[in-house]
C-alpha cells in the first residue's frame, strides 16, 4: 500500500529506493500509524508530492488500525475509504495482495485498450467497464500487469513499436499502421 501511494507521479525506480528506507524507520503499521509527518515527509521528499503523501500513509495507517483492527481491508469499498487509496491503487491490491481478479486501469492500461479498440472512453471506470467484458475473469490481474509492461517497453506513447509488437494482431491501431507503413522493425509509427 505504501509503494502504490508512492507511486503516483513518481517512478518505480524511485518508489524502490525509498521504500527499503521507509520500512526499515516504519517497520509496521502500527509504526506509521504513530509517526509524526516531520518523520516520514523527509523520507518521502524526492518521490514528489511528499506532504500529501505522507498524510494519506500516515492517515491509512491510522485508519486500519482504528477500523479495521490493524489488518488491511479486503474489499474495495473499506479500500476506498482509506486516505489516499483511489479505484486505481484498489484494484492493484485486491489483485496483488488478495489474489482477488480486478483490471487496473492506468495511464498504460487506458491508452493501450483504446489503441487496441477495447474502449473508445478516457474514463477510467468505463475503460474497466469495457475491459471486463473483453478480458477473461481469471486473467484481469495479470492482463494489467502486462498491458504496463507493454505501454512501457513497446507502445510507448511517444515511440510505438508496432512492427515489432507481438500483440499487433489484437491491435486496431498497430494492424491499420503496419498495413500503410514502410517502416523498419525498431521505427516509432
Amino acid at each position: 500500500m505504501v509503494g502504490a501511494i508512492l507511486a503516483a507521479q513518481c517512478t518505480d525506480e524511485r518508489v524502490n529506493k525509498i521504500t527499503p528506507v521507509f520500512f526499515d524507520r516504519f517497520p509496521d503499521i502500527q509504526s506509521a500509524a504513530e509517526a509524526e509527518l516531520s518523520e516520514i515527509e523527509p523520507i518521502i521528499r524526492s518521490c514528489g508530492l511528499f506532504r500529501n503523501k505522507a498524510r494519506a500513509i500516515k492517515g491509512s495507517a491510522s485508519m486500519i488500525i482504528e477500523r479495521f483492527d490493524g489488518r488491511i481491508p479486503e474489499t474495495r469499498e473499506a479500500l476506498l475509504e482509506l486516505p489516499g487509496i483511489g479505484r486505481k491503487i484498489a484494484n492493484l491490491m485486491l489483485g496483488d495482495a488478495f489474489g482477488q481478479q480486478e483490471i487496473v486501469v492506468d495511464t498504460h492500461c487506458k491508452r493501450l485498450a483504446k489503441l487496441m479498440g477495447f474502449t473508445t472512453s478516457d474514463d477510467p471506470l468505463a475503460v474497466e467497464r469495457d475491459l471486463l467484458s473483453v478480458v477473461p475473469e481469471n486473467a484481469r490481474t495479470r492482463w494489467g500487469h502486462l498491458m504496463v509492461s507493454h505501454g512501457r517497453e513497446v507502445c510507448r506513447a511517444r515511440c510505438r513499436r508496432c512492427l515489432s509488437c507481438g500483440v499487433r494482431v489484437l491491435c486496431q491501431y498497430g494492424a491499420a499502421v503496419v498495413d500503410a507503413s514502410d517502416k523498419k522493425e525498431d521505427d516509432c509509427v
